[in-house]
C-alpha cells in the first residue's frame, strides 16, 4: 500500500538534495517521475513507489533481521521522500538520493544500538563469481541450490554492518562503488575496501562451511 503521507508535500526536510549541478532528466526516468510528483502528479509517485518498494524493503530486512523495525524504517524513508519532494533537484540519480535517506535512517538506528564498525582496508580483489564457485565446490553429491542460497545468506548475515550495506547495494542493487560512496558519505577508496572486505569474508565463511561438510 502506498504510504498515507502521499498527499502531504508541504513539509521541508534536510533530506532534500543540495543545490549542486542540476542534471536534465530523461523522459520516463525515475528523476523525471519525481519532478512530476513535485509538480503535483500523484500517479508519478505511485509509479516510483511500486518500482522501488521491494528492493528498499529488502535493503532494511537484510541488514536488520527484524521485520517490524525494517517496516518502520521503510515507512520512515518514504515519509522523508514525500516531505523532501518540494526541494528535490536532479543532481544525482533518484536511487542514490533514495538510498541516502534510507542509509541515514539505518545509521541513526545503528548508532543508537552500538558503535559503527571499523573499516579494514584490503588489497585483494574478489568477485561474486569466485564466491559462487566456492559455494559450488562441495564434494559429490553437490549442495542443492537452496542450500547454497542459505549458506550465502548466512555468511552475508555475519558481516559487520558497514560491509554488509556496501555488499548488498553492490550485489543486489547493482550500484557502483561511486554511488555507494555518495550514499554512505565516505571516500571511494573506503567504499571499495568495504566491498572487498565483504567478498573476502563471505568467501572464507563459505570455505569454512564446506570444510565442515567434508
Amino acid at each position: 500500500m502506498v504510504p498515507t503521507l502521499i498527499q502531504s508535500k508541504d513539509a521541508q526536510s534536510k533530506d532534500a538534495l543540495p543545490k549542486d549541478d542540476i542534471l536534465v532528466p530523461q523522459a520516463g526516468s525515475d528523476e523525471q517521475l519525481m519532478l512530476d510528483y513535485q509538480a503535483g502528479d500523484i500517479s508519478a509517485f505511485e509509479v516510483l513507489y511500486r518500482k522501488h518498494k521491494g528492493p528498499l524493503y529488502r535493503y532494511f530486512v537484510r541488514q536488520l533481521h527484524d521485520q517490524q523495525l525494517a517496516e518502520d524504517l521503510y515507512q520512515d524513508t518514504w515519509g522523508k521522500v514525500i516531505n523532501a519532494s518540494s526541494q528535490y533537484q536532479v543532481s544525482a540519480k533518484f536511487t542514490t538520493w533514495l538510498y541516502k535517506i534510507a542509509h541515514n535512517l539505518l545509521i541513526d538506528h545503528v548508532r543508537a544500538v552500538k558503535p559503527l564498525d571499523k573499516v579494514v582496508p584490503l588489497g585483494e580483489d574478489a568477485t561474486m563469481d569466485s564466491l559462487q564457485a566456492d559455494a559450488q565446490a562441495s564434494p559429490e553429491p553437490q549442495i542443492e541450490q537452496q542450500q547454497q542460497a542459505d549458506m550465502m545468506k548466512g555468511c552475508i548475515a555475519k558481516l559487520p554492518a558497514m560491509q554488509k550495506e556496501a555488499f548488498l547495494l553492490n550485489i543486489e542493487m547493482g550500484m557502483t562503488a561511486a554511488m555507494i560512496s555518495d550514499i554512505a558519505n565516505v571516500t571511494l577508496e573506503a567504499t571499495k575496501s568495504r566491498i572487498r572486505y565483504a567478498y573476502q569474508s563471505i568467501k572464507q565463511c563459505i570455505s569454512n562451511q564446506l570444510q565442515e561438510t567434508t
